[in-house]
């Protein structure tokens, strides 16, 4: 009974409620023996039934199935570590092809290997790359064959980006004007005047022409001097600024300009076409700059979501397959043992292992508690009811609680000063002692002492416990309060990671504030600051 209550509520958490693909494979039979329904879907199938049946996806996923030579040492690696990861191709039963991220791990049942597989499909990841890919060849394509000479500097002047004509337009082999100033682009004379100007233009900048009713020049590598027509734009990347500049060679301009200067007013339509077609360009490429920068941002954006959704997925599977196995063997194992001891003379054996049972249930069911206190969490259905409590009490009643967790000679010393009642939610008060007691009773030693102190003053309660354990990082005590994180020199105890992250976040609820210090092989001491009321003074 035990046994099909616990299968019930794994197969609803790891496979009914999964988007993921997961699949028990049997290493023996070289084949699948159930798929969740996501997984059935992923591949294309109408039923789990129909994907078994299939005499290639029955057996392998991939596009391309191993031959039996490297298949024979997957297993192999997979019985000797006991899990296995890699990005693979996968064939969905229309022959379509799909990139997805594949994680397995071993566990036995009745001493018969069998690994639990899990596909995460990377498709849209895959998706976000080559569209990257493509808006970067697009505004190469742009940058590079554009008919103007383009220049993008920083705020500092220093050259940052030129196209090909630019470079042509003064004289430099590719990539040289990298290493310049744009003042060093302009005759000597007006270099410092045209600083002066740069930093006008950073205080404020606008799209426009420059040197309104002014003959610009630049100047080449070799020294000689141009005339030139240059229009202005910005953007910001990463919160800096960066210029644009759209340069035209009017040499010939210039020279047409005084071949016809008897005709002055058709040099002026000229010059006023030409005036247009420099804006229309000018905003056009600025417009299609400004789009494929926000592209680029967008896409990186949804790149790191993506990343960061892939590792707190992987990091659950690896929590779940280590804190599910344990118990499920411990509960599978004790079950076949009772079956054989049947005679009444085989009562204490038998209460043995259902002992063992029970403690295996209840700590899944203390696993599930906490993955539902998350979920709750998560939907906003956990709101803070204050009602007047009793510290001392409560705390007592809380420690004593605690007291079947102890190890060998551990105790639990408290230190109280708050003698009035105050307005508090005790239920969320005491499932945040009772996480911080038991993480500090988990990682003290035997005979270690764990210090909880209670005082209040001032319309706030001070609640510190204090252990004598193994410690934390300063490296891991950046993600503590992290979904499914958990220390690396804890690996090896049983955990969900989701203690902390479900301290913080009644303390949240409850106005208050969390802080935690701690040194490796030293101990970790973690101080809570939560506001109250107290109606009978106020």
């Amino acid at each position: 009974m035990l046994v099909n209550l616990y299968s019930e509520a794994l197969i609803n958490l790891l496979f009914e409620k999964s988007d993921d693909f997961f699949g028990i494979y049997d290493l023996s039979e070289e084949q699948f023996v159930h798929v969740n329904p996501a997984g059935v879907q992923m591949l294309g199938f109408a039923s789990e039934q129909a994907l078994l049946a299939d005499p290639v996806r029955s057996r392998s996923i991939r596009t391309q199935p191993l031959p039996d030579e490297d298949r024979n040492r997957l297993i192999e690696q997979l019985l000797r570590d006991g899990h296995y990861e890699e990005r693979t191709p996968v064939g969905r039963q229309n022959g379509q092809m799909f990139w997805g991220h594949l994680l397995i791990s071993t566990f036995t049942v009745y001493d018969r290997p069998y690994a639990l597989v899990q596909l995460i499909d990377q498709e849209p990841l895959h998706q976000a790359e080559r569209e990257l890919e493509n808006s970067v060849r697009r505004y190469q394509g742009i940058f590079s064959n554009a008919t103007i000479g383009i220049i993008v500097c920083n705020q500092q002047g220093r050259v940052v980006s030129a196209n090909q004509l630019a470079e042509q337009l003064f004289g430099y082999a590719p990539g040289e004007l990298m290493a310049l100033t744009i003042e060093q682009l302009v005759p000597r004379k007006v270099s410092s005047y045209h600083e002066k100007l740069r930093q006008s233009f950073n205080e404020n900048p606008q799209v426009r022409a420059m040197g309104h009713n002014r003959d610009l020049h630049a100047q080449r590598k070799d020294g000689s001097v141009f005339p030139v027509e240059i229009s202005l734009s910005y953007f910001r990347l990463e919160d800096e600024l960066h210029a644009v500049a759209y340069i035209i060679d009017i040499t010939f301009k210039k020279e047409a300009e005084r071949q016809l200067l008897a005709h002055r007013d058709h040099i002026e339509r000229l010059n006023a076409d030409l005036e247009h077609k420099v804006a229309d360009r000018t905003q056009a490429l600025m417009t299609t700059l400004e789009q494929l920068e926000h592209s680029k941002d967008e896409l990186a954006k949804a790149l790191a979501v993506e990343r960061e959704l892939g590792e707190l997925k992987s990091r659950f599977v690896s929590m779940a397959s280590h804190e599910f196995r344990t118990p499920l063997t411990v509960v599978l194992t004790s079950a076949a043992l009772i079956e054989r001891y049947a005679s009444s003379e085989h009562q204490s054996n038998r209460q043995k292992h259902l002992d063992r049972i029970r403690a295996s249930v209840n700590h899944l069911n203390d696993i599930l508690e906490e993955f539902l206190s998350v979920d709750k969490l998560e939907e906003g259905k956990v709101v803070a009811h204050p009602v007047e409590v009793a510290v001392p009490q409560l705390v007592g009643e809380t420690v004593a609680d605690m007291q079947s967790l102890l190890k060998p000679g551990q105790t639990i010393q408290t230190e109280l000063s708050c003698p009035i009642a105050v307005w508090l939610d005790p239920s969320l008060l005491r499932k945040i002692m009772v996480n911080l007691l038991s993480n500090a009773v988990k990682y003290s030693g035997p005979g270690s002492t764990v210090t909880l102190q209670v005082a209040c003053a001032n319309g706030q309660m001070r609640l510190v416990v204090e252990d004598q354990g193994v410690g934390i990082s300063k490296e891991d005590q950046e993600h503590l309060f992290e979904r499914f994180f958990r220390a690396k020199n804890v690996t090896d105890i049983s955990g969900t990671g989701l203690g902390l992250h479900i301290v913080g976040r009644y303390v949240e609820l409850m106005g208050g504030q969390v802080s935690l210090v701690s040194e490796l092989d030293q101990g970790t001491s973690v101080t809570l600051f939560i506001p109250y009321e107290n109606h009978s003074l106020d």
